[in-house]
């Protein structure tokens, strides 16, 4: 499990089925507003039938990842024909960034789900009036209140709020969001939840989810996530490997698409722009939230692939991209010199270069000499997708040598020998949490304490190492070593 969300996302499923609370989620021991309930549920439900495992804590939002990637297909099946559909899934299914949160233990992927439920609901309601695609419209934005919060009604209703304007049709607007059946369908499925959690514990819930981690994280910089209004170009232009090309293409039909006949290269195009703009503009950034308007590029995307003609600048993001992981070790090797300064940094490099071995050139070596050789456009775009994959998983597995596998061989330490009580210092690893199936003090640790803490704070005691891997050790304090006099080394002079 990667820290912090997948860990976070996980010991808070873990301490709900030990405190057998399903209203109130806890993380090491302390209340966590973060998220709504819905994701907790269905990691619960999963760890009961399958154990307390990364499988199980990540099923979820597999499922949910594939529901989204069918929801594509047959969506676009229905506007335009089964070749673009099978594309615009492909392309979400392999996309840099969808691979990154469709099998993660956290709330995204199901969130997303949700959210692509909602709009494809919402599209065939104002173009077919039928009252099922309505009511199945307020279901899905239901269970997106109950797995984020707000952002799940936003999307929907500004994106429906701006096309009504453009097609100048504000009165069945105001007919659809207000039609009480689908308000009471609303209320029934994420009220029940709010209110529970409200009556548990009061003004820290409104405060604590609505105030906190909604209203500021627009208002303000959240946790230090910050970034420039330019912030989520180069996310989009990354996120979207290996398709950049294709988004590209899109964009250079943005205007034509909100002037188009089809209906649903205006809606999709809103969909969107809204998502790119309002989060742009946010106090807090952070790469994940564009993704909520990424649904219709892929659809675009697939409609772009059928008009592309040149192979080479299909595949070229994807070569760059693999150039950049082919000389990265060396890059690695010649930064240590300059890492002196930052002994965190240099012991994570240390510990990946080992990693970067035959095996590793021999994938990049093998998907660069694919990506430039040349083959049908079709069987071309199936490289690049299974090869973006390959790389993700693969990349994946070195960081986790990094910075996720040694909490965790720490942790199953821990619980090997039985021990009762861990300081957790300078770090915040709640997968620690997870494996050890404890809670953990966060502090400064004393004579006698079992410390978990960075290689790079050790040098703050004396010790026993217990553990050590990656830029994490787990050691038994014997006594902290004294600061040294400021004026210590002028008097030794």
């Amino acid at each position: 499990l990667f820290n912090l969300d997948e860990g976070a996302f996980s010991e808070a499923t873990r301490e709900m089925l030990i405190n057998h609370d399903f209203i109130t989620t806890y993380l090491n021991g302390a209340l966590r507003f973060d998220k709504p309930i819905l994701i907790y549920w269905l990691q619960a439900l999963s760890v009961s039938i399958f154990g307390l495992n990364e499988f199980a804590l990540r099923l979820p939002s597999a499922i949910a990842a594939t529901l989204w990637a069918l929801g594509i297909y047959f969506f676009a099946k229905k506007l335009y024909e089964e070749k673009t559909a099978l594309f615009a899934s492909f392309f979400m299914v392999s996309a840099l960034q969808i691979g990154l949160i469709a099998k993660a233990a956290i709330a995204d992927s199901l969130l997303n789900m949700f959210i692509a439920f909602s709009m494809f609901s919402l599209y065939f309601y104002i173009k077919e009036h039928k009252k099922t695609y309505l009511y199945l419209t307020f279901a899905f934005i239901a269970g997106g209140f109950l797995t984020k919060g707000p952002v799940a009604v936003l999307v929907p209703l500004a994106t429906f709020f701006i096309y009504s304007l453009i097609k100048k049709d504000f009165k069945f607007f105001l007919k659809t969001v207000f039609n009480p059946i689908g308000i009471a369908i609303f209320l029934v499925i994420a009220l029940p939840w709010y209110i529970a959690e409200y009556m548990a514990q009061g003004e820290k819930f409104i405060e604590g989810f609505f105030l906190k981690h909604n209203l500021s994280r627009f208002e303000t910089s959240f946790e230090k996530h910050k970034g420039s209004i330019f912030y989520y170009i180069p996310v989009i232009l990354i996120g979207l490997l290996p398709w950049t090309t294709l988004l590209i293409k899109y964009f250079t039909k943005i205007k034509s698409y909100l002037k188009s006949k089809d209906d649903f290269l205006l809606f999709g195009t809103i969909w969107f722009l809204f998502v790119f703009i309002f989060f742009s503009l946010s106090g807090t950034k952070l790469p994940h939230y564009v993704i909520y308007g990424y649904t219709p590029l892929f659809i675009f995307m697939a409609l772009s692939f059928k008009e592309i003609k040149s192979e080479f600048l299909l595949s070229l993001p994807f070569v760059l991209f693999l150039i950049t992981l082919f000389v990265l070790p060396f890059l690695a090797q010649k930064s240590i010199p300059f890492l002196k300064h930052d002994p965190f940094t240099l012991t994570a490099v240390i510990t990946l270069l080992h990693l970067f071995n035959k095996i590793y050139f021999f994938i990049i070596g093998t998907l660069l000499f694919l990506s430039i050789f040349k083959f049908t456009k079709e069987i071309k775009a199936l490289i690049l997708g299974f090869g973006m994959i390959t790389v993700l998983n693969y990349v994946g597995w070195i960081y986790a040598h990094v910075r996720a596998i040694p909490v965790k061989e720490a942790a199953l330490y821990v619980k090997k020998h039985n021990i009762k009580q861990i300081v957790m210092y300078k770090l915040n690893t709640p997968s620690f949490n997870v494996y050890a199936q404890m809670l953990v003090e966060k502090r400064k640790p004393k004579i006698e304490d079992v410390a978990i803490m960075p290689v790079t704070k050790l040098k703050n005691f004396s010790y026993d190492m217990l553990y050590k891997g990656g830029v994490i050790a787990l050691v038994k304090i014997k006594k902290e070593k004294k600061s040294m006099p400021l004026n210590y080394k002028k008097e030794r002079m």
